[in-house]
């Protein structure tokens, strides 16, 4: 059986679970707990060189990055996932292929850096977040949340038009990261609520709240990485982010 090794505190993480979950491809879950820095043990360097999550494990094939994981997913279940997950219609896939090409640097890059920021700062960097610096870190996630609506989204159901794919998958675990810190990065957006609610009823709202259980419980990670002996490995990795 496939085996996906996975930590549901990873937004990519949770794309690829869920997307193996919802259209019933068979994976085992290895748990690689990042808190626990179990990343770095010798057991996963054989498994991934890169030492992030998720990776996927196909028979002796490993694959790496979120992204490649899904089209592959796809592709090979191709004749029994639904086509408007990953459309052969040139066009379509394009679409997709844009937004998962745009959100690297935007919406993934502003969302994880004011989770960080929200979440992990006080116990790396010993004090508080400068509100400047928070101030700033939220703008950035609200103008790619802008570009999402107006962009992407627009006035469809889904990003690629009128049923789910893959790229709305991507967005939502990303908007969802700074949720679980506390901030309601839907509030004063009815379009998002109105795609999120749309996705959780095609996902199913028990599979959606399975994948995000962990990152609403998030004021838990820093107490866990206090208890991390590797901490001290991580510490000089989070402060370059934070500097």
């Amino acid at each position: 059986m496939m085996e996906l090794y996975l930590d549901l505190h990873s937004q990519p993480c949770r794309s690829v679970f869920l997307f193996a979950k919802a259209v019933g491809i068979p994976f085992e879950f290895k748990l690689v707990d990042l808190a626990a820095g179990q990343q770095y043990t010798e057991e996963f360097g054989k498994i991934s060189v890169m030492r992030k999550v998720p990776v996927m494990k196909d028979g002796s094939f490993v694959l790496t990055e979120s992204v490649a994981i899904l089209k592959y997913l796809a592709q090979k279940h191709s004749s029994s996932v639904a086509d408007h997950w990953y459309p052969a219609d040139l066009k379509q896939r394009a679409c997709v292929n844009e937004y998962l090409s745009w959100q690297h640097m935007n919406l993934r890059a502003h969302g994880s850096k004011v989770f960080l920021l929200r979440a992990l700062y006080p116990i790396i960097m010993g004090s508080e977040v400068p509100k400047e610096k928070m101030d700033a870190a939220v703008e950035d996630l609200n103008q790619s949340l802008n570009l999402l609506e107006e962009k992407f989204l627009q006035n469809k159901p889904f990003i690629v038009g009128d049923k789910i794919s893959l790229a709305d998958l991507v967005a939502v675990v990303e908007i969802m990261q700074p949720v679980g810190t506390g901030l309601d990065v839907f509030e004063g957006r009815p379009k998002l609520i109105a795609w999120r609610e749309r996705l959780k009823k095609e996902l199913g709202e028990k599979l959606f709240n399975e994948a995000h259980e962990v990152i609403m419980k998030v004021t838990s990670l820093p107490q866990k990485m206090q208890s991390n002996s590797d901490l001290e490995m991580l510490i000089p990795k989070f402060r370059k982010i934070f500097s």
